[in-house]
């Protein structure tokens, strides 16, 4: 008779089975590579990533305030550009809004627009007001020192400053770099599961130094799928 598979509730597939779709996961490989190995169907290992992706998210969500000198961006996700759209006024894309903590976590929110309204709101929701914040010129960071931000410090990208002495968010480009390029295997991502794939960025980003599959199964030691 199978033993109780403690990750996962109701299931047919086995824990030994279930672990090793998890150590494939951890390794990054596609969904079709995995349904391949482990002699599970397609639909199966789809339903299963979707739910394991949903604990990442909420893994994610848990994070404690960054503190710190702190870094803050946007950035664009989607359809390529239209023509005449540009920059933060990019039609048919996602709005991701990002904070990386310098020798630590990123952070990311999806957000309606760039509005110094929602990126102050994002900001006070996850960074401590000791901090030092890092941002480029847009104007939507205008006013963080007034909101109680211990320092504010900025580039200015749109005269072709990246850096100047300690002054950058090349962290946090970085970041969005290693995003946008994993999520470009998919050719496409969903908006309706959107969300989850970014935080599976996030949480990969995070825990690089460590071994995901240890990661991933004590969440899931804590939280059966």
């Amino acid at each position: 008779m199978q033993g109780k598979n403690r990750y996962i509730g109701r299931s047919h597939i086995s824990e030994a089975k279930f672990k090793m779709i998890v150590r494939y996961f951890a390794h990054d490989l596609p969904a079709s590579k995995i349904a391949e190995l482990s002699a599970v169907s397609r639909p199966t290992i789809n339903k299963l990533f979707m739910k394991l992706r949903l604990r990442i998210a909420q893994a994610c969500e848990s994070s404690s305030p960054f503190s710190g000198e702190v870094e803050v961006d946007e950035s664009y996700f989607g359809a390529r550009r239209v023509r005449g759209k540009k920059g933060r006024g990019a039609a048919g894309k996602t709005i991701v809004f990002g904070i990386l903590e310098r020798q630590g976590k990123v952070y990311t929110e999806l957000v309606p627009d760039a509005s110094k309204k929602q990126l102050q709101s994002a900001i006070r929701g996850q960074v401590s007001l000791d901090s030092i914040i890092h941002s480029d010129g847009w104007r939507g960071y205008n006013g963080l020192v007034d909101m109680g931000y211990k320092k504010h410090l900025r580039v200015n990208h749109g005269k072709h400053e990246f850096a100047r002495g300690n002054y950058h968010i090349n962290g946090i480009e970085s970041f969005w770099s290693y995003a946008k390029r994993r999520l470009a295997k998919f050719n496409g991502v969903p908006r309706k599961t959107f969300y989850l794939h970014l935080k599976e960025c996030e949480f990969r980003f995070n825990h690089r130094e460590e071994d995901l599959y240890d990661t991933i199964l004590t969440i899931l030691r804590e939280n059966p799928l």
